[in-house]
C-alpha cells in the first residue's frame, strides 16, 4: 500500500479560525478535514499522515515550517504529498504550495494542491507542482476532491498524465511534441473559422489578459490640489495593533497623521514579508515619504496634504482582493475631496 502525506492549515485542520493563525505545526496520524473525503477516492494508497499548521505562522516562519515538513517527509517516505485545496485563499494557497514546491524539488515526491485561478500562488507556483483548477471559495469542495484523486491516482500508478486542460491542472510552461495528423497551419485556418462563425474551439495557445485600466486626467496644478498618501508597503503603527497581514492582505487601514510632518522614528513600522524592513523600521518616511509632502505643503508646491495614510499590504496580495482595496480607498478619498494620490510600494 502506497503511502500520501497530507498538509492543511488550522481551519480545515478543525482546530480553529483567524484566532489559531499561529498554531505551530503538528500532525495527527490519518486523516483531516478534506482528506476524509479524499481517502475513499484513493485506489492503492492510504493518507497515512496529516501536519495542520496556522497560515501566519508558516507565512513568518516559513524556514521552521519547511523544516517540520522535512521531518515528517524523511519519516512517512511517502509516495505523494497532497496539500489543500486552498481555493483563493491567499496565505493558505501559498503555503501550500511552498509545501508542494519543497517536496517536488528536494525529494522528487510529486505533490499536488488545489487553487482558484486568481490566487496569488497560481502565478507563483504552477511551475513548480500540480495544482488542479478549483472554484472561489471552500464551498467547491465537492469538485475538488474528485479531480485531486483522481490526478493522485493516475500519478500512484504511473499512468501517463493528458493535457493540463484534460487532467483540470494549470499549465506548468513545459513544452511537449504532440503529433497531430493536421499541420500547424491548417489546425490554425480551422479554428479561425470556427471562431468567425461563433463555434466552440480549442486554442493551442492561450494569450492572458489583462483588464485596461483608462488613466486618470493629470492634475491641473498642484498649487491648488489636496494629494492623498497610499501606501501597499505594508506601513503601520508601531505593533500592529489592527494586525495587517505580512502578506496576502484582508483589508486596508487609514491612520491619521494630523499631528505630525513625518512617520517619527519609533511610532511606525512595516509587517512587509516581502522585503527586509530594516532600513523601512529605521524611517518609515523611506516607504511612504510623508515629511517630503509636508516639506512641499510648506513650500507652497502642493496645495496641502491629506492628513490620514492609507496603507496596505501588496506582498501576494490577489487581484480580486487589490480591486476591491483601490474601490473603497478611491471612495474615501473622493468624499474628502482629494484631487491626487501619490502610491508607493516597496
Amino acid at each position: 500500500m502506497k503511502k500520501i502525506l497530507f498538509y492543511t492549515n488550522q481551519f480545515f485542520g478543525q482546530i480553529g479560525g483567524e484566532d489559531k493563525a499561529y498554531q505551530e505545526p503538528f500532525t495527527k496520524e490519518g486523516k483531516i478535514g478534506p482528506a476524509n473525503a479524499m481517502g475513499p477516492q484513493i485506489k492503492d494508497a492510504e493518507i497515512v499522515r496529516s501536519i495542520i499548521c496556522g497560515d501566519n505562522y508558516f507565512a513568518e516562519n516559513i524556514e521552521k515550517a519547511l523544516e517540520f515538513v522535512k521531518e515528517q517527509v524523511e519519516d512517512v517516505k511517502p509516495d505523494l504529498v497532497i496539500a489543500g485545496p486552498a481555493f483563493n485563499a491567499g496565505r493558505f494557497g501559498i503555503a501550500c504550495s511552498e509545501v508542494c514546491k519543497f517536496v517536488q524539488q528536494t525529494y522528487d515526491i510529486p505533490a499536488i494542491t488545489g487553487l482558484y485561478w486568481e490566487n496569488p500562488a497560481v502565478e507563483m507556483y504552477k511551475q513548480y507542482c500540480y495544482i488542479m483548477e478549483t472554484d472561489k471559495s471552500a464551498a467547491g469542495i465537492r469538485k475538488a476532491v474528485p479531480l485531486i484523486a483522481g490526478l493522485a491516482n493516475k500519478i500512484l500508478a504511473g499512468e501517463k498524465l493528458g493535457t493540463p486542460k484534460q487532467e483540470h491542472y494549470y499549465p506548468k510552461g513545459q513544452r511537449v511534441n504532440v503529433f497531430h495528423e493536421k499541420d500547424g497551419a491548417t489546425r490554425a485556418v480551422e479554428m479561425l473559422v470556427k471562431k468567425l462563425k461563433g463555434e466552440p474551439y480549442d486554442t493551442e495557445l492561450e494569450i492572458s489578459v489583462y483588464e485596461k485600466v483608462t488613466p486618470a486626467a493629470p492634475v491641473k496644478s498642484l498649487k491648488e490640489s489636496k494629494i492623498a498618501l497610499c501606501t501597499s508597503g505594508g506601513i503601520v503603527p508601531l505593533g500592529n495593533p489592527d494586525h495587517m497581514y505580512a502578506a496576502t492582505a484582508k483589508f486596508w487601514k487609514k491612520y491619521d497623521l494630523s499631528a505630525d510632518n513625518c512617520l517619527t522614528p519609533g511610532k511606525w513600522e512595516s509587517v512587509h514579508a516581502g522585503f527586509d524592513p530594516v532600513y523601512a523600521n529605521e524611517s518609515c518616511d523611506r516607504v511612504a515619504p510623508y515629511k517630503v509632502l509636508k516639506e512641499l505643503e510648506a513650500e507652497g508646491v502642493i496645495g496641502s496634504v491629506y492628513p490620514y495614510l492609507l496603507t496596505t499590504t501588496g506582498n501576494s496580495t490577489s487581484v480580486a482582493d487589490a480591486t476591491k482595496f483601490g474601490q473603497e480607498m478611491a471612495e474615501d478619498l473622493l468624499a474628502a475631496g482629494v484631487d491626487g494620490v501619490i502610491l508607493t510600494s516597496t
